[in-house]
């Protein structure tokens, strides 16, 4: 039998439904109220499970929610240099340098910061829409950041973020994440069935942005026509195939949350393969059969199901919300306006910082900007994987990767369409072999639905030699050739 529950009660025992008549419903506190409409969202987004419900979690106060943003990450320090960089860009505009060093330095806590938002909302929510929320909002410094530099024409910056972006995600961010949960666990699973829909759709990412760059060196190599007529061809190609991209993310959606959610959730056993921790970190364990009695002092042992629910009851102990939703959804506007004027100054320093300095805009497109927006899941995806999480980390770290593909670069091709800037999707050359180059590389990595501390410093190593190559690159603008932006 089921029991009636108090809808103005802060906490649900776990495992228990609630059940309010229209009775108990008709005059809910502050509190409640809120709790319910946003539960209702989450249900209208996203079918309940097991996982979804934290959506019944108590509501911090306003004072604790600020102080909860307060201590979120040492690198609040950093905020220091919003005001610095906002006066250095009006006191001396000329010092493009120190102003692009104080604007970069600035973004990046207000990175994080959206990832600490993102996060608390997303323990209100089931996993796979926590992965996407964090995908989502985390990509958002990359939008503002590339939509600026198409409003300045700086059709090589914007093209070179986004590339990076899928490169630091895919390589960095993902091999962190599978260094980081390698130190704790000598073989960590994930959902095998996620990991190949994830590889399919890198593959049909990379393919879409090669095409447009194949069929220009054709044209160039086995026809006449003049630059003006390829120029319109391959502008004609990129919006097209901007239009099927958003549309294969569209689907995307629709899988992610609706049709086959359960894929892309840690908690769904089917497809996971099991992770094994190291046995000396083990406490406390019963003593061994005789089948492990030989077994070294560091061998793995996989986790028994009991050591697993511990863990698993003592990560949710820990994960409760620290801010209430709307000091939450308010965080992230505000984040949202500062990110938006200090990225206008800081694309707006990159010639200057060019030269100044002799750094090839390559570099600063491919290696830096990357860095700066990626920091909100770099944060997040690593601290899951720590915890035994990796399927959101690959949510999180991949899905980002998917995302700036099949939406953000689409989505600003489509806003040039629209705006009469010519933004297609003809990359630099070496920019196109390295990405395909790492998906190929991730590809093969991830198919097995297992990883391990190995694994992430091949895929970090590889960042690291792509960006060695890249300080020397001084890279080809093809669409430059083609079109001039005004």
């Amino acid at each position: 039998m089921s029991t009636q529950t108090n809808p103005t009660s802060p906490v649900t025992p776990a495992g228990s439904p609630t059940r309010s008549n229209s009775k108990d419903m008709s005059s809910p506190g502050p509190t409640t109220a809120l709790s319910l409409r946003w539960h209702r969202l989450v249900n209208f987004v996203a079918p309940p499970s097991s996982s979804t419900k934290r959506a019944k979690l108590p509501q911090p106060s306003t004072q604790d929610s600020l102080k909860a943003i307060a201590k979120a990450s040492w690198l609040n320090l950093l905020l220091a240099f919003i005001p610095v960089s906002w006066a250095l860009h009006f006191a001396k505009p000329d010092e493009s340098t120190i102003i692009f060093i104080f604007s970069f330095l600035a973004i990046i806590p207000l990175a994080s910061l959206m990832g600490f938002a993102t996060e608390d909302l997303s323990l209100r929510v089931g996993q796979t829409l926590a992965g996407l929320l964090n995908a989502t909002l985390g990509n958002a410094v990359e939008l503002i950041v590339a939509i600026i530099a198409l409003l300045k024409c700086e059709l090589r910056v914007v093209q070179a973020s986004l590339v990076g972006s899928v490169l630091s995600n895919l390589l960095l961010v993902l091999g962190m994440c599978f260094f980081a949960g390698g130190m704790r666990y000598s073989e960590q699973g994930f959902s095998l069935a996620a990991a190949q829909i994830n590889s399919s759709l890198l593959i049909i990412s990379v393919v879409s942005v090669l095409i447009p760059g194949v069929l220009y060196f054709s044209i160039d190599a086995l026809t006449s026509a003049s630059p003006e007529s390829e120029g319109k061809t391959i502008l004609k190609i990129s919006h097209g195939v901007a239009i099927m991209l958003l549309l294969v993310y569209c689907c995307y959606i629709v899988f992610q949350l609706r049709t086959h959610n359960q894929l892309f959730d840690d908690e769904h056993p089917s497809s996971m393969i099991e992770s094994i921790r190291y046995q000396k970190d083990i406490k406390n364990e019963s003593p061994r059969s005789s089948m492990h009695s030989d077994a070294s002092p560091d061998s793995p042992l996989v986790a028994s199901h009991v050591d697993a629910e511990a863990a698993k009851e003592h990560d949710e102990d820990d994960e409760s919300p620290k801010m209430s939703t709307w000091v939450a959804i308010g965080l992230l506007t505000v984040i949202t306006v500062l990110v938006a004027v200090t990225a206008e100054f800081l694309v707006g320093s990159i010639n200057g910082l060019i030269d100044g300095t002799g750094i090839s805009k390559e570099f600063v497109g491919l290696i830096l900007l990357p860095i700066v927006g990626n920091a909100a899941e770099h944060v997040t995806a690593v601290t899951v994987s720590v915890k035994d999480k990796l399927t959101l980390s690959i949510s999180v770290a991949v899905g980002s990767s998917i995302q700036i593909a099949l939406f953000v670069l689409p989505f600003i091709v489509t806003l040039g369409w629209i705006l009469g800037k010519p933004m297609t999707l003809l990359l630099d050359p070496f920019e196109s072999a390295v990405l395909l180059l790492s998906v190929m590389t991730v590809n093969y990595t991830i198919q097995d639905g297992k990883s391990n501390w190995l694994e992430g410093v091949v895929l970090m190593t590889l960042f690291i030699i792509i960006g060695i190559v890249t300080w020397f690159y001084t890279g080809t603008d093809p669409s430059g050739m083609l079109a001039t932006c005004t």
